[in-house]
């Protein structure tokens, strides 16, 4: 079902997409949307508070083994975002999603099948699949 949404999302973003379908406005305009979800995350510490941020480096006993690490790391963040800033953070993801989907068109790739391949690497992988 959630392969079926994934294709039918893409296909109304080749449908929906006018405007930006040169490659480079694409990549632009993916770039931007990335930039507002970061602004719109920053924005719930920031200006609502509804996330506090205490970040300082992070604290792993020298004899920790690799895969326990995850216990010992921290977000570095408490609270979580409040229903307006959810929903700020929910429309920038989906904008960044949608030109995911159109970068996806542009290359000839399918995002369902770009899932399932990030999917099957971090399941076989697991913890060595972003070293």
């Amino acid at each position: 079902m959630l392969e079926k949404r994934c294709q039918d999302f893409q296909s109304a973003v080749d449908d929906y997409l006018i405007r930006h379908r040169s490659a480079l406005d694409i990549l632009t305009k993916y770039q931007e949307s990335a930039a507002r979800v970061n602004r719109a995350f920053a924005k719930t510490v920031t200006e609502c508070g509804c996330v506090q941020m205490n970040a300082s480096r992070q604290q792993v006993p020298s004899d920790a083994e690799f895969r326990d690490l995850k216990t010992f790391m921290s977000s570095h963040l408490s609270g979580e975002p409040c229903e307006q800033c959810k929903e700020v953070l929910t429309t920038e993801l989906g904008h960044s999603i949608f030109y995911l989907a159109a970068l996806c068109n542009m290359s000839g790739l399918n995002l369902s099948d770009v899932i399932n391949d990030e999917y099957d690497k971090v399941t076989t992988l697991g913890l060595f699949h972003l070293l």
